[in-house]
C-alpha cells in the first residue's frame, strides 16, 4: 500500500512525486512511456522554455480565471530557478521573459529524476494503467505490466491530448468522467491554423515574409484579445508565435484582425510624408514594413486595386486612398478554416472543470483522495513557458497538500 500513486511522469507528475516523497510519503510514479518526460525533452528546440519571469494569472485561460492564483503565488518562477541553481543548470532569457536551458532539456529531466530519488519515489515505467477504482479508503490500480497497485491517494498528471505521437491521450478526462467530475470540452491550443487553399493562392507570393504584428480575435462577443508577436507568411497560410498565441482564443468561423504596422499610426504617417514627398507610396512604406511585403501586397490581393495606389507618387495620391491603404494594412481581416489539430498543437485547452477541484489542494470535491494537476486541468497558459510554470506550481502544491494530510 503506497501513500500516493501518481499517474504521469511528466513535469507536473515528477514535481508532485519529488515534493511528496521528500516530505516522507511513500510514493509510486507510474507512466506508460518508454522515454521519460518526452514533452520536456522536445520543448523549445531541445532546450525547454521552462518558465516565464512575467507569469501572472492573466497569462492563463480557464472557465474559472481565479483558480490558478493560489498555486502560482505559492510556487513562482524564482522558486524553480532556485532549484536549477542547486543543480548548477545554466539558463538564459530569450524573449519576453521566456527562460531556456543553456545546454539541454535533458538537464531538467535528470534534475527532476534526482529530486524524486531524494524522496525515494518508486517507479513503474513503462507501465500501462488499465483500470482505476475506489475501494473503501484507497484506490486500486490495475496495470498491464506489474499487476495491481494500491494507494490511499491518487494524483492524475497525464496531461492533455496534444502531440499524440509522444503518447498523449485523453486518460485524465476519461478518469474524471468515471468519477462523476465535469470536464470543460477540450480543444487544441497553441496550434497552427489552416486557411482556405484556393483563397490563399494569391497570398502565396508572400511566403517567407516575417514581421512583428498585433493580432486580435473577438470570440463570441467577449472582450477583444490581442497579442504583439511575430507573424510568418508561408506557402500554406500564416504561422509563427502570433498565430499560436491567438489560436487559443480563436473560435471557428471568426475572423482574425491583423495590424501589420502596430508601431505607428500609418494613416497619419503617410499623410505627413505626402507633404512635398516625391517618393512612390511603396517606397515610403518600406521605411516601416518589409520590402517584399510592400512590393507584393498589391499582387497578393487581386480583388483590390492596391497595386495602382502603391505605384503612385505620394504627392499625387489622394488622401482618401492613403487612408484606405493604411486601413487595409492595419485592419487586415482573414478567417481561418480550422486548426491543425492535436497532432500539431502544443497543449490542450479545457480539461477537468476547476469547479470540481479544491483551489489549494487540487483534490476532487466529490471524490476524496483523488487529485488532478497540470495540463489535465482546465488551465491553459500562453505560449512562452507559462504551461511549464503551471506544471511546476500545481505539482508543488499537490505535493504539499498530500503531505499535510498524511502526517
Amino acid at each position: 500500500m503506497f501513500d500516493v500513486a501518481i499517474i504521469g511522469a511528466g513535469a507536473a507528475g515528477m514535481m508532485a512525486a519529488s515534493v511528496a516523497g521528500q516530505r516522507g510519503l511513500r510514493v509510486v510514479l507510474i507512466d506508460h512511456a518508454t522515454k521519460l518526460a518526452e514533452k520536456i525533452r522536445i520543448s523549445g528546440g531541445g532546450r525547454c522554455n521552462f518558465t516565464n519571469l512575467g507569469t501572472t494569472p492573466a497569462n492563463f485561460i480557464s472557465a474559472n480565471p481565479n483558480f490558478c492564483r493560489s498555486a502560482l503565488s505559492a510556487y513562482r518562477p524564482q522558486d524553480f530557478l532556485a532549484l536549477l541553481k542547486e543543480y548548477r543548470i545554466a539558463w538564459h532569457e530569450k524573449h519576453k521573459g521566456q527562460l531556456f536551458c543553456d545546454e539541454s532539456a535533458e538537464d531538467l529531466i535528470q534534475m527532476l529524476r534526482s529530486e524524486c530519488d531524494k524522496g525515494q519515489v518508486s517507479w513503474r515505467m513503462p507501465c500501462t494503467v488499465q483500470t482505476v477504482r475506489a475501494q473503501a479508503d484507497h484506490y486500486v490500480i490495475e496495470t498491464e505490466q506489474v499487476g495491481t497497485l494500491t494507494a490511499r491517494q491518487l494524483v492524475v498528471a497525464t496531461g492533455g491530448m496534444a502531440i499524440p505521437a509522444i503518447g498523449a491521450t485523453d486518460f485524465a478526462l476519461k478518469l474524471a468522467r468515471q468519477f462523476g467530475l465535469k470536464v470543460i470540452e477540450p480543444r487544441p491550443a497553441l496550434v497552427p491554423l489552416n486557411f482556405d487553399a484556393q483563397a490563399w493562392q494569391a497570398l502565396k507570393v508572400l511566403s517567407g515574409v516575417s514581421l512583428p504584428v498585433r493580432i486580435a480575435a473577438a470570440n463570441q462577443g467577449k472582450r477583444r484579445i490581442e497579442f504583439d508577436e511575430d507573424l510568418l507568411f508561408t506557402h500554406r497560410g500564416l504561422s509563427g508565435p502570433a498565430i499560436l498565441q491567438i489560436s487559443s482564443y480563436w473560435d471557428s468561423g471568426q475572423p482574425l484582425h491583423v495590424d501589420l504596422a502596430p508601431a505607428l499610426d500609418l494613416s497619419s504617417a503617410l499623410l505627413e510624408a505626402k507633404q512635398g514627398g516625391r517618393q512612390q507610396v511603396n517606397t515610403m512604406l518600406q521605411e516601416w514594413l518589409p520590402k517584399r511585403l510592400v512590393e507584393q501586397w498589391g499582387d497578393a490581393q487581386p480583388d483590390q486595386a492596391w497595386s495602382n495606389v502603391l505605384a503612385q507618387r505620394l504627392a499625387d495620391a489622394p488622401d482618401k486612398q492613403l487612408r484606405a491603404l493604411a486601413q487595409n494594412l492595419q485592419h487586415w481581416a482573414i478567417t481561418p478554416t480550422g486548426t491543425a489539430g492535436y497532432k500539431k498543437a502544443e497543449v490542450m485547452r479545457g480539461g477537468v472543470d476547476t469547479c470540481e477541484l479544491s483551489q489549494k489542494s487540487f483534490e476532487a470535491r466529490k471524490q476524496p483522495g483523488l487529485y488532478f494537476i497540470g495540463e489535465a486541468v482546465d488551465v491553459t497558459g500562453w505560449l512562452g513557458g507559462y504551461n511549464f510554470q503551471w506544471a511546476w506550481a500545481s505539482g508543488w502544491s499537490v505535493g504539499h497538500a498530500l503531505s499535510s494530510q498524511n502526517k
